[in-house]
């Protein structure tokens, strides 16, 4: 058994640019990017072979998150997760900036992810801050056949077809494999979901990738995975409360310090708030994890944060 810490464990987050990031990473959250690129996302928990999370800080710094998973399965996520059949840590937590518009894309769902070569992923997003009239795409338009789908795409007419919705801080929206979705411009968001980095483009503004190349698309994978029968689903405000987002990869919650229960490990969180736990402070889009097998989790003080429950 691993020498547990008595403070949670905190993870050292990697950056990624994207042609459609900024800045707000930085300007927002406080962070210190690499360079002056557009850095459009963080991933803070991620066990891929090329993003592989490390324990920052405590007697296991230097863990990887893969050997968290993959050697103290039982005394950091708990029994309930000692037999479960992911090589891998199934989900993974992002923070997404938003400068401009995200290609429209689809997700395979799982019946045809491994016939395409790709993985299944539903994802769920909360929203950070968005700018006046920053939107969000997903779905279809209420009556949007296939067929008019594939016309609008050859003549370049696809926003007629996709659901556009006008979020708000505090909004959250489940993004299930199969859903045709887009994020819009002026967009801080948090964003969880299964463990996969497959992402089909079906259209892309005719834009440029940072190299000064188009970006590559996958018609004819999207249109096999496009859900034609989703129209307009509506996001889940603040006040309507938890949870935020469900399915049978992970549940969502938003907790407050105010009115927290005593709960066992293992508690996996995502700060909307400057928290502290256990002497221990994280900051506003920072993952913190208690381990299973540690002594009961104390009370989280500070504000706001993001309950992830694994599937």
């Amino acid at each position: 058994m691993p020498v547990l810490p008595d403070s949670p464990l905190c993870f050292t987050p990697h950056y990624h640019t994207r042609v459609w990031g900024g800045r707000k990473l930085e300007t927002q959250l406080g962070r210190s990017l690499p360079d002056a690129q557009p850095y459009g996302e963080s991933w803070e928990l991620s066990d891929r072979d090329d993003c592989q999370s490390v324990v920052s800080s405590g007697p296991l710094a230097g863990t990887t998150l893969h050997e968290l998973w993959q050697n103290h399965r039982r005394e950091i996520f708990g029994e309930d997760f000692a037999a479960h059949p992911s090589p891998r840590f199934p989900l993974l937590v992002k923070v997404l900036d938003c400068a401009d518009v995200l290609s429209l894309q689809v997700h395979p769902p799982a019946h045809l992810a491994a016939e395409l070569g790709g993985e299944p992923k539903s994802e769920m997003w909360h929203i950070v801050a968005a700018e006046p009239g920053a939107k969000l795409y997903a779905g279809l338009k209420q009556g949007v056949t296939r067929a008019a789908f594939e016309t609008a795409l050859a003549s370049g007419r696809v926003a007629d077809c996709v659901h556009g919705i006008e979020p708000r801080a505090g909004d959250s929206l489940m993004v299930h494999s199969g859903r045709l979705h887009a994020l819009g411009a002026g967009l801080l968001l948090f964003e969880i979901q299964q463990n996969s980095d497959t992402t089909y483009r079906v259209f892309d503004w005719n834009r440029l990738g940072l190299d000064g190349q188009p970006r590559a698309l996958h018609v004819a994978e999207s249109l096999r995975c496009i859900d034609f029968g989703d129209f307009e689903p509506r996001l889940r405000t603040a006040a309507e409360g938890n949870p935020l987002a469900a399915c049978e990869h992970f549940r969502v919650n938003r907790r407050e310090s105010a009115s927290q229960d005593a709960t066992p490990g293992p508690r996996l969180i995502m700060a909307l708030d400057p928290l502290t736990w256990a002497g221990t402070k994280i900051e506003p889009g920072r993952v913190a994890l208690w381990p299973a097998a540690a002594s009961p989790a104390p009370a989280i003080h500070g504000g706001t944060w993001l309950e992830i429950q694994m599937g």
